[in-house]
This record gives C-alpha cells, sequence and structure tokens, in this order.
C-alpha cells in the first residue's frame, strides 16, 4: 500500500472519535522520523543566544530546505519591531500573535527549517502544532555562555521587572528547562561547539532516523 493510502485510511478510522486523533498525529509522526517518505520539517527550540538563528541559516542552506523566522514573520505580521510590540500591546499579545503564527506555519511548512523564539514552549499548544510534521531539536548552553551571548542584544525586551539581567537569565532557564527536554527530539549542547560542528551533531542525528542527507 503506497503510504499517502494509508495514511488516508487511519484518518476514516480516527475522524469518526476525535479523542484518537493525538494517537494518529504519534503514529504518523513515528512513520515519517523512521522512514523518511514525507517531507519533514526541522525544529529548532531553545533559549536566547543558544545559536538557534545562526545554525538555523547554515542547515537551511546546508539542506537547501527553506526556512521560517517565527520572530521575523511576527514583527513582519505586526509591523513592529518585537521590542515595540512588547511596548505597546505586553506580552500577553505578543504570545497570542507568537502562537497564531506558529499554527500557520505549522500547518503549511513542508521540509523546512523552522527558527522558533525561545518563549515558544511557554504554550504547550505551540508545541503540539510543531511536532504534527516536524522533529524538534533543543539547543542548549551554559549559563554563563548564554549570558555572553546575548549581554548586548537590545532585540528582546525585559520579562521580570526588578531582576539582574544574569538573575532575569537564570529565572527563565529554571522555568523553562523541563519544557525544552519535553519538547526535544534532540538536545545539542552549543556551549563549546562552532556553529558548523552543531550542524554536524544535527545532521548525524537525522540520519540515524534514516535521513537521506549528504
Amino acid at each position: 500500500m503506497h503510504h499517502c493510502e494509508y495514511f488516508i485510511n487511519l484518518h476514516a478510522i480516527f475522524k469518526t472519535n476525535p479523542m484518537l486523533k493525538p494517537l494518529l498525529y504519534g503514529f504518523a509522526r513515528q512513520y515519517i522520523l523512521l522512514t523518511g517518505k514525507i517531507s519533514v520539517n526541522i525544529v529548532m527550540l531553545g533559549y536566547r543566544g543558544t545559536g538557534k538563528s545562526v545554525i538555523s541559516k547554515i542547515l537551511s542552506e546546508k539542506l537547501r530546505m527553506k526556512l521560517y523566522k517565527i520572530d521575523k514573520l511576527i514583527s513582519d505580521s505586526a509591523c513592529k519591531s518585537i521590542p515595540e510590540i512588547v511596548e505597546k500591546d505586553g506580552w500577553e499579545s505578543f504570545r497570542k500573535l507568537e502562537s497564531e503564527i506558529v499554527a500557520d506555519v505549522s500547518g503549511k511548512a513542508k521540509n523546512s527549517i523552522i527558527d522558533c523564539g525561545g518563549g515558544v514552549v511557554l504554550n504547550d499548544a505551540n508545541i503540539v502544532n510543531l511536532k504534527k510534521n516536524g522533529v524538534c531539536i533543543v539547543l542548549t548552553a551554559s549559563l554563563e555562555t548564554i549570558i555572553k551571548r546575548i549581554r548586548h542584544d537590545s532585540n528582546r525586551p525585559s520579562l521580570q521587572n526588578g531582576l539582574s539581567f544574569e538573575d532575569e537569565q537564570k529565572k527563565n532557564l529554571a522555568e523553562r528547562e523541563d519544557k525544552y527536554r519535553a519538547a526535544a527530539d534532540f538536545i545539542c549542547d552549543t556551549s563549546h561547539r562552532r556553529p558548523r560542528e552543531s550542524v554536524g551533531d544535527i545532521t548525524e542525528f537525522l540520519k540515524t532516523k534514516g535521513w537521506n542527507l549528504k
């Protein structure tokens, strides 16, 4: 049976019972990862300063995959920078717009790289959408490395008023660590790795899942 017919038949079985929908998604996702027969997205997750933007760009060029940058799409949609969105409308509005963009990209992206903002894991629905047709790569780095990399980054407003820069990053990381790990299909520590070395680590992982990469 052709794999497309296989999924059509599964859909016919489960469509009468919405409660079984997650089971279908989970089964289909494992089939995709193991066979490589359906175009799958590479979803890049991780805190600021772990290297998502640079590594996503290199992966996109190396694998000839389209790159979706969620933060850029948010800014383009609002016609404002992220600091302007947060200053005018607040973090809640930003997160709502982020979830709308993630849902849209997850629904249309095929064989693409999806570069997500660090806080995308705060909404479980975002991860559900991204995992429907995506393998999640979580980039990590030590707190010291992250602070060194992002100290002078003015493109992200503060999340925690009254805390020092260092304490804010420590608190945010502690709050998100479990969510990053729960979402991860592969974790790549970039603390002491050059971007292209991390790309090599990621592509080697994908090969173990049956991806035919050059």
